[in-house]
């Protein structure tokens, strides 16, 4: 991890994205939201968490370490989708090859849950704890970190707010974008963060949230391994 601590210093020292007075709001709106969101979706919380266990058994939650704000290395949860200690064995790929592989470990539920999107509503803790925002870039694991900076080596930027529950790239351009795309719009959060912009992300990312389990609610999950 030389690489990320070498990125925290370079951080911290450029001028341009310094820390903002829009930061403490945007922090306090982070937690009035999340806890919003935690109270009106706690039934499917419940759920959700109740199918998995059912369905898939132990472990209810993925825990993967993800790069936040300044390079710190925090756990991100999201419900179960694949196979115990599936990252370990996905963790040197990403792209296309890392799509293909994720199928052969995907559990019971995961296909649906993914779709719906409900696998990552266990972020909202993450947002409450201070590690992630409601919008952001997203956050990468620790080895795609380094393919990523490696192709752009400006994108150490992203690394100048928490990584966001959903982010502009994620709402305004598809997953199979190239990373130059999404990192396009990564920059103008980072360099224009405000509260107007946080306001649209979030109502981006509701919309989308609806529209995908809406779609999701049409489809059943297929039968796959626990």
């Amino acid at each position: 991890m030389q690489r990320v601590e070498e990125i925290r210093v370079r951080t911290a020292d450029w001028p341009a994205y310094e820390r903002r007075p829009v930061d403490a709001t945007l922090r306090a709106l982070d937690v009035v939201v999340a806890l919003v969101g935690f109270l009106l979706l706690a039934p499917v919380l419940v759920l959700v968490a109740a199918a998995i266990l059912l369905t898939c058994g132990r472990p209810l939650l993925y825990r993967g370490t993800r790069i936040g704000r300044d390079g710190r290395v925090f756990e991100m949860y999201k419900f179960r989708t694949l196979a115990p200690d599936a990252e370990t064995r996905l963790g040197p790929f990403y792209g296309e090859e890392l799509a293909l592989r994720t199928t052969s470990e995907e559990t019971c539920l995961g296909p649906w849950l993914r779709a719906a999107q409900l696998d990552e509503l266990p972020q909202l803790w993450n947002v409450l704890r201070g590690d992630m925002s409601m919008v952001g870039p997203r956050p990468l694991r620790p080895a795609l970190f380094e393919q990523v900076l490696a192709e752009l080596p400006g994108s150490w930027q992203r690394l100048m707010v928490r990584p966001g529950l959903s982010g502009l790239a994620q709402t305004r351009v598809g997953r199979d974008e190239p990373w130059a795309a999404k990192f396009t719009h990564d920059r103008e959060y980072v360099a224009g963060r405000s509260v107007g912009l946080y306001l649209r992300g979030v109502a981006a990312m509701i919309a989308s949230f609806v529209a995908h389990v809406a779609n999701a609610a049409t489809s059943l999950p297929e039968g796959r391994r626990p």
